[in-house]
């Protein structure tokens, strides 16, 4: 009977249900779900990569320090690491629930802290990131070029450029990762021969591209205190970071006795491309990025 008073009179019957769905999105943002517990336990992350490192190199080299000092911070529940061929290293602290996040932050940075000086000068030079974040991926997405006119090296750097950083602003999310990232830099092919026959060394080569690929500030002529009568402050501008290979190659090895220049371009095959190939996504056959987005425990 009570349903049938409703069917005789629909218009009154959908009245009430509009009213009914305005006042629960109405409510819907007066509830306290901010002050819900969190379910899942808080998690600190812990990353840094070793250049040219098999898995066990960095296992034994920068797993082994760092887990060795963060081991037992106040609250842990337990961690799990990964080190890969890639030389990447990523340590996982999960707290107890409940535990405040910025806290358990800074004691694992605190024991990470204790671990620098025994990390290899590179990995220490690159950075150890503590950072917190979700484990799990909240959304992937798949960045390619349906013509094929773009290939993998220019997807990851416009997904570097111009989308990466803009997903990272948004509210409640940690991370923003791509994957089959590919910076555009500078490869250096050394020619053993050639660097056996001048009695050059990889080090050499090395303590060159450091000592005069640097940015120099040079000042500014005629800045005060400075004669009387002078009228122009000018400000010097040199050459600082090379960009080019062409500018790479210029760089200078060696002096010999009889005034020889040995330049990099001497010794070696210079040219731009992609940083690291060791990751090659596809979709459909088609070179691919993909963009892997984590959210903040608190989320």
């Amino acid at each position: 009977m009570f349903s049938r008073f409703f069917i005789a009179r629909p218009i009154f019957a959908a009245v009430i249900s509009l009213l009914i769905t305005l006042a629960g999105a109405v409510a819907l943002q007066r509830l306290p779900i901010a002050q819900y517990p969190p379910v899942a336990p808080p998690t600190v992350q812990v990353d840094c990569n070793y250049p040219g490192a098999s898995s066990a190199v960095v296992s034994q080299t920068v797993a082994a320090p760092i887990e060795q000092q963060v081991n037992g911070v106040e609250n842990m529940l337990y961690m799990a690491s990964q080190s890969t061929n890639d030389g990447s290293y990523t340590l996982t602290v999960t707290f107890k629930p409940g535990v405040n996040l910025n806290l358990a932050q800074v004691l694992v940075q605190n024991r990470v802290s204790l671990a620098l000086p025994m990390l290899p000068d590179v990995v220490r030079q690159t950075g150890v990131v503590t950072k917190k974040r979700a484990p799990d991926i909240l959304l992937t997405v798949s960045l390619n070029s349906p013509t094929e006119r773009y290939d993998q090296l220019y997807l990851s750097n416009y997904a570097l450029m111009h989308i990466r950083d803009e997903l990272a602003r948004l509210p409640g999310i940690s991370e923003v990762l791509v994957f089959g990232q590919r910076d555009y830099s500078l490869r250096v092919w050394l020619k053993p021969d050639m660097l056996a026959e001048r009695n050059l060394t990889v080090l050499d080569v090395q303590a060159a591209l450091r000592e005069q690929n640097f940015q120099l500030a040079t000042g500014q002529l005629g800045q005060p205190p400075s004669s009387t009568g002078q009228a122009w402050q000018i400000p010097l501008a040199t050459v600082g970071r090379l960009q080019t290979p062409e500018e790479f190659g210029e760089i200078i090895l060696r002096v010999t006795p009889d005034q020889r220049i040995i330049r990099l371009k001497d010794v070696a095959r210079l040219e731009l491309g992609a940083r690291s190939q060791d990751v090659a996504n596809r979709f459909d056959g088609k070179p691919t990025v993909g963009i892997a987005i984590f959210q903040l425990p608190t989320a």
